[in-house]
Formats: structure tokens, C-alpha cells, sequence
């Protein structure tokens, strides 16, 4: 019984909006600390979770000795930035300026956790560019005793209303690994798009928006784009904004609220007035975030942290299943 009701520890890195974090708390971890760069991202995480120990610059630069929260957790997690790996950015790898890979084993062989958790987008596991960037991780795991696993997440399997796919590696000692398992999709039909904003599209009165969730019958587009330095919010490329499109939304930028009673569509006319928009509130309904999370920042600065998160119900998915390895490994013992 005692083993059932033990409380572990996780820390984030890059936590960015929290979603991960979050779902890591979902699953039953205290976070004891969260780390980003970015003001906004940190005060965000400061407003819903005052009681996480945030710490807000740049992993490269910070010193764990001096941040009491930070020097162990059962779980040291980090989702590393998209853009060193996304063809968007280049493909830089630990040559982006961005990138904190490095630091993120630095940390680990430091804060020395039962369990490391590193995620990033699918081509991180399986691109034959990356395959330095995978034996650095390689050689720090086995330099720390660990095993290594990775795989592929998909949201929609986890009832996240989104077509993303998110790639985790997993490293912890044997005799915790050997009761690892990844987490299999949930038994419930994943909503569609139309069915996760219906209620937000209706809200303030457009009288559209029960035959505009119809139309959207799908999950959404991956929700992508907002990447430091890559300008204002929008929902991707060409091909991604076409996609949108055909669910009945327009790509090119983030609205400041919902359909009111006189929008009305028209695809014969210019797509931004034609075509209503997501809001921010809108795109963490699709990343699977509770309503009451409130995002710091403006509209920009707001869809950049939104976008580039893990939905916390994979988190939480992932988690309940290093969760249940810790514990049946303390009772082994």
C-alpha cells in the first residue's frame, strides 16, 4: 500500500506552455520545477501553477546548484525545440542556436532522474541527418546506466481532436524498464474539429455554426507554425492553409474572437473575409489544453507557445505509463 500512494517528482525543461508538464501532473507527478527562455511562456506557467518552482532563462546558461527545486526529480523531461529539426528551420540540428539537446543531457547527468523523457517531432528518431544528434543521446544513456526505448505518439489516439504525432525517448535503469510499456489508444472515437469548437463558434451568435461543425467532420490539420523568429500567427504553409480551408477555416492569421451573428461565409469572395478564424483560446481547445489554462501574451506571442506544446493528454498518457513502471518496480523491491 505504502508503494500505491508514493509521490514522484518531475521536472520540465523547455516547458514552454506547459503542456507537458501538465500532463505529466495529470498522471500523478509532482512538478517540482519548469524551465524556459521565453517571459511570456514563464509567466503563463507562473499564473496556472504558482506553486511549480519556474525558473526563466536560457538552459544553456543556468546552473542547477543554485536552484534548490532542481536538484532531483524522479522525471527529468524536455521537449526539445521543433525548429532545429523541422525542414522549416533548416534542419540545423545542435547547430541551431536554438537547440538544447546538449544541455538537456548536461541537466540529466546532473539531476541524475529515475527517468528521462525527450520528445520532439517523428523525423528526430528516424532521419539519417540526425543520427549524430541520436548517438550523443545514445552515449550519455549508457554513460548514465540507463536503457532506451522511442517510439511514435499519435494525438488522435489519445482523444486529442489533431492530426500530430509526436516522437519520445524514453531512458530509465533495467529494473524499471522491464516494466515499461507504451501507452495504447484510448478506446473513444477522437472528436471531430467542428465537434471540439462548435460550442466556442456559436458563443456569440453566428448563426452558421452548427452547419460549419458539420462540414468539419475530422480532427483538425496539425496546428503548426509561430516558431521564434519566423514572424506573425498563422497556421503554417500554402499546403497546411489549404488544408484548413477545407474544414472551413481560414490560415493566414489568428482571430481576436469568434463568429459573430452577422458573419457570414462566402467562398466566392477574398479567404480572410470569407472564411471565419481560430482563435488562441480556439487552437488549445485542438491541443487539448482546459479551458481554464489562461496564456500570457499577446495574440502572437500566445499562439507561438500554444502551437509548439504536447498536447497534455499524450503527456498524461505517457506518464501514467512511467508511472505504473516506478511503482511496480518499487514493489519488486
Amino acid at each position: 500500500m505504502r508503494t500505491q500512494e508514493a509521490r514522484f517528482t518531475a521536472i520540465e525543461l523547455c516547458a514552454g506552455v506547459g503542456g507537458q508538464a501538465l500532463g505529466l501532473e495529470q498522471a500523478g507527478f509532482d512538478v517540482v520545477a519548469a524551465v524556459d527562455i521565453d517571459p511570456n511562456t514563464c509567466a503563463t506557467l507562473a499564473r496556472n501553477r504558482p506553486g511549480w518552482y519556474t525558473v526563466c532563462d536560457d538552459l544553456k546558461r543556468i546552473e542547477p546548484v543554485s536552484h534548490q527545486p532542481m536538484d532531483y526529480a524522479d522525471v527529468l523531461s524536455c521537449g526539445l525545440p521543433r525548429s532545429p529539426y523541422s525542414i522549416a528551420g533548416k534542419q540545423l540540428a545542435t547547430n541551431d542556436r536554438r537547440d538544447v539537446l546538449r544541455a538537456t543531457l548536461d541537466m540529466a547527468a546532473y539531476i541524475r532522474p529515475r527517468v528521462l523523457v525527450i520528445e520532439n517531432i517523428p523525423t528526430f528518431l528516424r532521419a539519417p541527418r540526425f543520427e549524430s544528434e541520436r548517438a550523443a543521446v545514445r552515449e550519455s544513456i549508457e554513460d548514465l546506466g540507463y536503457e532506451m526505448v522511442s517510439s511514435t505518439l499519435t494525438a488522435t489516439d489519445f482523444g486529442v481532436p489533431q492530426h500530430r504525432t509526436h516522437g519520445f525517448v524514453i531512458a530509465m535503469h533495467a529494473e524499471d524498464m522491464t516494466h515499461f510499456t507504451w501507452p495504447t489508444p484510448t478506446s473513444k472515437r477522437c472528436p471531430t474539429l467542428g465537434e471540439t469548437l462548435y460550442e466556442s463558434m456559436a458563443s456569440a451568435g453566428w448563426p452558421e455554426a452548427a452547419d460549419w461543425a458539420a462540414n468539419a467532420s475530422e480532427p483538425a490539420p496539425l496546428i503548426m507554425g509561430g516558431a521564434t523568429g519566423r514572424g506573425g500567427a498563422d497556421l503554417g504553409a500554402s499546403r497546411t492553409k489549404a488544408l484548413w480551408a477545407r474544414w472551413g477555416i481560414y490560415g493566414g492569421s489568428i482571430g481576436n474572437s469568434v463568429p459573430g451573428p452577422d458573419f457570414r461565409r462566402d467562398f466566392d469572395i477574398e479567404p480572410r473575409h470569407g472564411l471565419p478564424k481560430l482563435t488562441v483560446d480556439q487552437v488549445a481547445l485542438l491541443q487539448g489544453f482546459p479551458t481554464e489554462w489562461q496564456i500570457v501574451g499577446g495574440k502572437t506571442s500566445a499562439y507561438r507557445q500554444i502551437s509548439q506544446t504536447t498536447p497534455p493528454p499524450v503527456s498524461a498518457a505517457l506518464g501514467r505509463q512511467i508511472m505504473d513502471a516506478l511503482r511496480r518496480s518499487a514493489d519488486t523491491l
